[in-house]
């Protein structure tokens, strides 16, 4: 693996866990202490951030500095697929709600 891959690699891995924890690039960057443009910089494979700054970025995403080169790549979900799983959840969650609802109330009327 060279150099290029190694940048690739680490950016696409802080961008997975990233968006695992649900952060959008300015809420990571503030956490980081770093710019929104240095973060894409290195999710993008551009720069390749220094000691210092890769221990900013792993305490900023609640992880160890070693989760941030493990070569697992957790499923991307986009932002409109993510709203309808949301939306999905939501439903069932109301239906369950309902149902329970129902059976307390008529536990109490019997």
């Amino acid at each position: 693996m060279d150099g290029d891959e190694i940048k690739a690699a680490l950016g696409k891995n802080i961008r997975n866990l990233r968006l695992f924890r649900r952060f959008t690039q300015a809420e990571l960057a503030e956490r980081a202490d770093i710019s929104i443009i240095y973060l894409s910089n290195i999710e993008r494979g551009v720069k390749f951030p220094k000691p210092a700054i890769l221990g900013q970025i792993a305490e900023g995403l609640d992880a160890e500095i070693y989760e941030l080169f493990k070569m697992e790549h957790k499923p991307n979900i986009s932002a409109k697929n993510n709203i309808k799983l949301i939306n999905r959840i939501s439903k069932d969650i109301q239906k369950k709600v309902v149902k329970t609802m129902e059976g307390v109330f008529n536990s109490y009327i019997k």
